[in-house]
């Protein structure tokens, strides 16, 4: 009888597991215990979506790997979505994109047309930003040995004048405000992969969101914390910036915007909306008093027509992230632990 795979196997052998890159608590443990060990210890403050060069402090990088299954799904594919999380991940430290690299795995027996179709994405995606591929590489690898198709990616920024957020900077008060919806990327890739049928429903949110974050600039320092959260959902984002800030975090389920038909694939697969991946919205803690111009400013946007205040920052434990349910009861929110949708960013 064969055993089930389990992202969270019952034993301690040392091998990494699917789990270790889900986002979650599993990332975490491997970043701290091995990766950044090995790498010459952890970096003096959070681990951040992109990080600021070294003597040039108006300019960010950020590197990213995007591997996906399927390539292409309803809303979008690996080549517009590598671009997107790129941007995104210089715009969460309030930076607007100037460069990107790319360099690709390919696997022996990728059909040419489609990849002709996956990177010719990259290059619309990358044009509509308005940002170059500068650089790149191509690799080739035997039949078996990727997952059809690997991109991997650098981008270089331009800080906005006025906007320095960052996950250790949300403060007591805050308000927390969502750009739109969550759930969609997430639940489109799984549908589409498992032919469950709600891809004719639900369509991903992959965008760019430089112009969002660009629109909160008049609001400069009020703008304390900006995160996209991508691979282990909204719940894993504010369980890192309620760590990185040393504070607890309050948020109300009857805000948060998930769309019926997400909320009808949760619960048929038994997943929790929080920790499904998105890659079209971010969460951003910001000063209570400029809370209603914030949210203002997102929506006059498409990006974030949506956007919603979902909780604020109160006393209570630190690191903690509560929820409070439709019935006035609190649960706490977890960081995520193993991987529930592998392959999708």
């Amino acid at each position: 009888m064969t055993t089930p795979n389990c992202p969270v196997p019952h034993r301690e052998d040392e091998l990494v597991m699917m789990g270790h890159g889900a986002g979650g608590r599993l990332t975490a443990e491997l970043l701290e215990t091995l990766v950044l060990p090995a790498l010459g210890g952890p970096p003096a403050g959070p681990l951040e979506d992109a990080a600021l060069l070294p003597g040039l402090p108006d300019l960010t990088v950020t590197t990213d790997s995007f591997v996906i299954s399927p390539l292409a799904f309803p809303g979008g594919d690996i080549g517009s979505l590598a671009v997107h999380g790129t941007v995104n991940d210089l715009a969460m430290r309030g930076a607007l994109p100037v460069a990107l690299t790319l360099s690709v795995i390919a696997e022996e027996g990728l059909p040419l047309a489609e990849l002709r179709s996956l990177l010719g994405s990259a290059g619309k995606a990358a044009h509509e930003v308005g940002v170059p591929f500068l650089t790149g590489d191509t690799k080739v690898v035997g039949h078996g040995a990727a997952d059809r198709l690997f991109l991997n990616t650098t981008g270089i920024g331009r800080r906005i004048h006025g906007l320095s957020p960052s996950a250790s900077r949300a403060r007591a008060g805050d308000a927390v405000l969502l750009s739109g919806p969550i759930g969609l990327h997430g639940t489109a890739v799984l549908s589409t992969r498992e032919g469950l049928g709600f891809e004719a429903d639900i369509a991903s949110d992959t965008r760019p969101l430089h112009r969002l974050v660009a629109a909160l600039a008049p609001y400069g320092t009020h703008v304390h914390t900006l995160r996209d959260p991508t691979r282990g959902g909204l719940a894993a984002s504010l369980n890192e910036i309620a760590r990185d800030s040393s504070i607890g975090v309050e948020i109300e389920e009857s805000a948060l915007p998930v769309p019926p038909a997400v909320a009808a694939a949760c619960d048929l697969l038994g997943l929790d909306p929080l920790i499904v991946a998105n890659e079209g919205c971010l969460v951003a803690f910001v000063s209570p008093e400029t809370a209603d111009g914030v949210l203002a400013a997102m929506r006059s946007l498409p990006e974030g027509s949506g956007a919603v205040q979902i909780g604020e920052v109160a006393a209570g434990p630190v690191g903690r992230v509560v929820l409070r349910t439709l019935v006035g009861a609190r649960r706490v929110v977890d960081m995520p632990l193993g991987e529930q949708l592998p392959r999708i960013c």
